[in-house]
């Protein structure tokens, strides 16, 4: 996933590193699908800023409900909500359909796809993500590995990511 955002009239470009290990989505484009739009989105709305770590939220709105994470059960939406909206043809249903790049309580099934057109990530992942952009930074979703868009990330810094958390 790549993002840019406009601070202070000055384009600061993040490129993050989101590697198998830290987020999960199920890349498909067609409407129904259930899958996660790929290509140029913007973040349309952010939402959650001073929730705490795994706070949940249903319609957008906090409930009042704090889980930890990998609490058994359910898999809310928690901690953080970036809303997008597509840039294109092929994602400009994003929106509409409620894709969002959030926080889930099940930590351990991340990288596995599990989401429904998310991209869901840790709650510590998504704090941090959401304090770097701002409405209308651009993110583009690929279906293929960081190093090949980027070719200055090679896959060691992937695996110094990993060897991380």
């Amino acid at each position: 996933m790549l993002l840019s955002a406009c601070r202070n009239n000055e384009w600061h470009y993040s490129i993050t590193a989101l590697s198998s290990q830290r987020i999960q989505f199920r890349p498909r484009n067609s409407p129904g699908s259930r899958g996660t739009p790929l290509g140029e989105l913007e973040i349309a709305e952010k939402i959650g800023g001073s929730a705490p770590s795994g706070a949940v939220f249903k319609d957008r709105r906090r409930t009042g409900e704090i889980l930890p994470p990998d609490a058994p059960g359910r898999d809310p939406i928690v901690t953080r909500i970036l809303w997008l909206r597509g840039r294109e043809a092929q994602n400009a249903n994003a929106y509409g359909r409620f894709i969002y790049i959030h926080g889930t309580p099940e930590e351990r099934n991340i990288g596995r796809p599990a989401s429904y057109g998310c991209v869901r990530m840790r709650s510590r992942d998504v704090i941090q993500l959401y304090d770097i952009v701002g409405w209308g930074a651009k993110v583009t979703i690929l279906n293929e590995p960081l190093e090949t868009v980027v070719p200055t990330v090679g896959p060691s810094a992937a695996t110094a990511d990993v060897m991380r958390q």
